[in-house]
């Protein structure tokens, strides 16, 4: 599968177990890392996302592939 082209900054929204929340793209994760005590396991072959969320301002590493860019309003 072929990675999003996601960027610094894009606001993105994505599915939690209370339901759908949005936020913004902190950084590309390339490289193995540990986020408030999970393991990330981003490689840069298979990168994932930090994302903070616009309501809570939590960071959380979330694959590409969950991840949709909110589109602009006109």
């Amino acid at each position: 599968m072929k990675s999003k082209s996601l960027h610094k900054g894009d606001e993105v929204k994505w599915q939690t177990s209370q339901g759908k929340t949005s936020g913004k793209i902190v950084r590309k994760l390339t490289a193995p890392r540990k986020i408030k005590g999970h393991k990330v396991a981003a490689t840069k072959d298979d990168p994932q996302y930090l994302v903070e969320s616009e309501k809570t301002g939590e960071q959380a590493a979330h694959k590409p592939e969950a991840l949709t860019r909110k589109r602009k309003s006109p």
